[in-house]
Order: C-alpha cells, then sequence, then structure tokens
C-alpha cells in the first residue's frame, strides 16, 4: 500500500509529534493521554448540544479502558479533526465520535479518494488519498447519512469540502463523492476519484 506520513503541517504541535513517532506501540504516554483526555473533555462541555444525555464522566471511564482509541483520536485531533461525541449506540455500548472540525481537517486535505484514482494521475500526484490515510489512522469515512447527521449539529465545510464514502457502483465508473455546506444547505457531488483540491480533506468517524 502506498502511504506516505500524514504530518506535515507546519501549524501541528512538533514535539508531540516526534514523541508519537518514536512510539511503536501505538498508546499514547500518561502525560500525552491526559493531554488528550483534557482537551476532550473542554470540547465535549462546551458543545453539549452534540450530545445531550450523555455523561463525560462515562465516555472517559471507556476511553482509559481503550488506550488503543485514545491513540486513534490523537491521529484525528493532530490532523485537525477536533473529534467529540455525537451519538451512543445502545446495542453495543460503543461512544461515536466524528470530526467536528469547523472545516475539513487541515491535516488531510489535497488528496485522492483512493489508491487507484491516485495512481492514475500521471503527474502531479498528491502525497495521500483519503481512503488510505483513513485505514491508517483508523478511522472510518463518513458515508453521505453520516455527513448530513453531522450537519444537522452545526455548520461545516462552509469554505471547505470532505469525500465521503463511494458507492462501488459509483466508484467503478471513476466517480468519488464529497460534501459541502454552501447557502445554508448541505451539498453532495461528485468528482473523479483522480482529483483532488487544496479545500478538500475528509472526515472520519471512530467507536469507543
Amino acid at each position: 500500500m502506498r502511504f506516505k506520513t500524514i504530518y506535515r503541517r507546519k501549524d501541528f504541535n512538533q514535539n508531540k509529534l516526534m514523541s508519537k513517532i518514536n512510539n511503536n506501540k501505538k498508546e499514547l504516554s500518561a502525560v500525552q493521554a491526559e493531554e488528550l483526555l483534557h482537551t476532550l473533555k473542554v470540547r465535549f462541555e462546551k458543545s453539549m448540544d452534540r450530545h445531550k444525555g450523555i455523561e463525560w464522566a462515562k465516555v472517559e471511564e471507556r476511553l482509559v479502558a481503550r488506550p488503543e482509541k485514545l491513540w486513534i483520536l490523537d491521529e484525528m485531533e493532530i490532523t485537525g479533526g477536533e473529534p467529540d461525541v455525537v451519538g451512543y449506540d445502545k446495542e453495543t455500548g460503543e461512544y461515536i465520535f466524528y470530526d467536528c472540525s469547523a472545516e475539513s481537517p487541515k491535516g488531510r486535505r489535497s488528496t485522492c479518494y483512493d489508491l487507484e484514482g491516485l495512481e492514475s494521475r500521471k503527474e502531479h500526484q498528491p502525497e495521500n488519498n483519503a481512503v488510505d490515510m483513513a485505514a491508517t489512522m483508523g478511522v472510518e469515512l463518513l458515508t453521505e447519512e453520516q455527513y448530513r447527521f453531522l450537519q444537522q449539529l452545526g455548520k461545516f465545510d462552509i469554505k471547505t469540502s470532505s469525500w465521503i464514502v463511494t458507492p462501488p457502483e459509483i466508484r467503478k465508473l471513476g466517480g468519488a463523492l464529497f460534501g459541502d455546506r454552501r447557502y445554508d444547505h448541505v451539498f453532495v457531488y461528485h468528482n473523479g476519484a483522480q482529483s483532488y483540491y487544496a479545500a478538500r480533506g475528509f472526515r472520519g468517524l471512530l467507536k469507543v
């Protein structure tokens, strides 16, 4: 699988980045975990309308018991996703996190939809593609339904756009889907999967 490092933005915390690179266990240090939990708690408490009826203490309990999930959430945070709780699955007991940054995450932009799309470009290939980046991070791309649900919780991608899961019947014909919000309305469009733009990234989902 072709995949280059996703940490290339100068505005990211370089000390934190190097610490993660040197840790092959995919587990945060105690200090890193504490820092991330504080960030998530502050965001959670500032946006209670996204998760009515959910208590932070219970979310934190599950996170502390699942350090591998904290690692993934930190990946989401480092790349600019600003993950937050948006739901709870009663059947599995899992809390659902989406990237809730106002615009498409800065550290995941300028990406083709998938590897096939990237490799189909004869020149000016970008460094990454959304599907493989998501898999490497450990998150799922949002589906159209999930993207529209996110847009009910606020106004997202007013200036940017985000790749979303593309049905096989569209992808096999060379297309890929993305969404944004313009004129106070949520739109889902199509592009060639090989296309990429400085204002288009992708949003992820994680269940904890």
